[in-house]
């Protein structure tokens, strides 16, 4: 199995017998080349293509930068199309599957994720229509939904999360320091409370391996339940339950809505 990585220090941790970590930025063409050939020239079929690389920043519409937003769709979608597009010569040859990393964010956009939930949003509708372009030819496409999940990932969106607030202009910290403060709680207790990484793994292990994979896996009760509710709920019940849950995580000193 190769593996991933975008820097050489961590090659070590991923080295195990039938492991071997790549050098793999998504985002450069030559790193994409290198992989496609190797791939090509190596023994044995190439059974799976997991494309589970992710970068998140949330933060209000109307403050993100758009040079952020345009890192984001770089490495959360372009980046996953470009390996795909690479390697399918070779999933077609030996018929293997793609197995694409998205999130309950592909599902259902609480207010600050709109850049995340975009690209994940985006994804799934490329995964859709790619199921449907390769399901006759023998090609499955599978999509994984986790919820929260227990990774340094959620350290760092929040970090990422306070770094933006606070270069945000008088006026946009009035409107929505308190929400970004409230989405940062509700994000923390979320992932203390999620699945762990190997949890995770146990999913992605099964979409890519069941004989007959399902569509699309979830990852958590929460994103079991959070995607049912999007499918059935109308959008304003479905508001009004999401700034319910949101409402404990507010400063006690701010009510929601205010």
């Amino acid at each position: 199995m190769l593996a991933g990585v975008r820097r050489d220090r961590d090659t070590d941790a991923l080295r195990a017998p039938g492991i071997h970590p790549v050098i793999l930025d998504i985002t450069q063409p030559d790193h994409i080349a290198e992989l496609a050939a190797r791939v090509s020239s190596q023994k044995g079929a190439l059974r799976a293509l997991v494309n589970n690389a992710a970068t998140q920043t949330n933060g209000p519409v109307e403050t993100l930068p758009l040079a952020e937003w345009r890192q984001l769709f770089e490495v959360n979608l372009f980046g996953h199309i470009a390996v795909t597009q690479a390697l399918l010569p070779v999933l077609l040859r030996d018929s293997g599957r793609v197995v694409n990393i998205s999130s309950v964010g592909g599902r259902i956009a609480m207010a600050t994720y709109g850049p995340y939930a975009g690209t994940k949003f985006a994804l799934e509708a490329v995964s859709d229509s790619l199921r449907r372009e390769l399901a006759p030819l023998g090609v499955p496409v599978v999509v994984v939904e986790p919820g929260g999940i227990r990774t340094e990932m959620g350290e760092r969106v929040i970090a990422n999360s306070n770094r933006l607030a606070a270069g945000m202009s008088t006026d946009q910290r009035a409107r929505y320091g308190p929400l970004v403060e409230a989405i940062n709680a509700q994000a923390a207790a979320g992932t203390s409370g999620g699945k762990s990484a190997a949890e995770a793994a146990q999913v992605i292990a099964k979409a890519v391996t069941a004989g007959k994979p399902r569509t699309r896996y979830t990852i958590g009760r929460d994103a079991a339940v959070i995607t049912r509710l999007a499918r059935v709920l109308p959008d304003r019940m479905l508001d009004r339950i999401l700034a319910a849950s949101l409402r404990p995580h507010y400063p006690q000193t701010t009510v929601a809505g205010n």
